[in-house]
């Protein structure tokens, strides 16, 4: 077991490490003792922002430095892959945020270097979090519902038709999601990551096989708003078969006008049924169980708060055992990913092989 308060290295500097600076630095047992970032302006002002007392315009300075027990990778999406590698040549445990790379053969280079080094990897799927998936995934696993036999689930959003998170048209932060020459994968790649983790861990199903629709809607004259091309997926439609002979259905959509960000999923069980509603504060779950499944009653279910990812890693580090979401599993979701754009391209269902 490792001992003593673990020193975190914050690795790139933008808005979800901003985030994780805050939660780490409430948690007791850590100290986040440096940050790093590709100028050394940059990273200066994020330590001074968060009291943070050492600061680097590399990662290759701040791995030869070396003062710092675990990193927290929160860089873009594109570089996971080579700021993780670095850390994890260098012994380190690496909390990465989603998704864990831009496509399966690189997640599982990395799980694969992660598993060599014996060391502590996790991604951090922000769902997680939610208390009414955690006890969904209990109840499943304890019985409760009996064998899963219907899965519904979706990620929706509306910024594409309602202004509430500001104006796609002319933000940068929401026109480079709308095109692939900036780094998007559309919805599919920026949400879907979190509704099928959030499907395989609520059910605590595998995906074995699946089929998926994409499209893209005309939203500008050409297709085009200054130098962003409009081309990636706006709305995913998906079904899905389970490692237990079960069928879903799995919706992913940012024209899904009265939804702001809402994850749903509903689990149909032989004995009962689960229905569970997260957004990125707060969750619910309504169960229908023994005598309710002949009347079809709902009822709310209270669920205990269950501790986030940060926690989680931090946990991790202090006993030794790796946590959950780990490496592996990421890249499984990113597996799916991949074979949705195949499957839409090629019009057929594919096996999870």
């Amino acid at each position: 077991m490792s001992a003593g308060e673990q020193r975190l290295l914050m690795v790139g500097t933008g808005a979800m490490a901003r985030a994780h600076a805050q939660r780490f630095g409430g948690l007791p047992g850590c100290r986040i003792v440096a940050a790093v970032d590709v100028t050394d302006e940059r990273a200066r002002d994020f330590a001074a922002a968060f009291q943070i007392p050492v600061a680097f315009g590399s990662l290759a300075d701040a791995i030869v430095w070396g003062e710092f027990d675990a990193a927290v990778n929160s860089t873009p999406d594109g570089v996971h892959k080579a700021t993780t590698l670095q850390l994890l040549a260098a012994g380190k445990p690496v909390f990465c945020e989603k998704p864990l790379a831009v496509n399966y053969p690189d997640a599982l280079e990395m799980t694969e270097a992660a598993e060599a080094a014996g060391v502590v990897n996790m991604v951090n799927f922000t769902y997680r979090n939610a208390s009414a998936v955690q006890m969904a995934r209990q109840m499943i696993m304890d019985g409760q519902i009996g064998e899963v036999r219907h899965v519904q689930a979706s990620y929706l959003q509306s910024w594409l038709t309602g202004r509430h998170w500001g104006d796609w048209r002319t933000e940068e932060r929401w026109l480079w999601r709308l095109s692939s020459a900036h780094g998007s994968k559309g919805v599919l790649g920026d949400v879907g990551v979190h509704i099928l983790d959030f499907v395989t861990y609520g059910t605590g199903l595998d995906i074995v096989a699946l089929s998926a629709k994409m499209r893209t809607f005309d939203k500008a004259e050409g297709g085009v708003i200054d130098v962003y091309r409009l081309d990636v997926n706006d709305s995913v439609a998906m079904t899905a078969e389970f490692s237990n002979g079960a069928l879903g259905v799995i919706h992913m959509s940012r024209y899904a006008t009265g939804k702001a960000n809402d994850l749903d999923l509903l689990i149909h069980g032989e004995k009962g049924a689960l229905k569970v509603w997260a957004n990125e504060l707060d969750s619910r779950l309504d169960v229908c169980l023994g005598p309710d499944i002949e009347t079809q009653t709902w009822k709310p279910l209270e669920c205990p708060p269950t501790p986030r990812n940060e926690t989680r890693f931090l946990i991790a580090l202090l006993s030794g055992e790796n946590g959950e979401p780990s490496f592996r599993h990421a890249a499984g979701v990113q597996r799916l990913l991949d074979l949705a754009f195949v499957s839409d391209a090629e019009g057929r269902m594919l096996s999870v092989a």
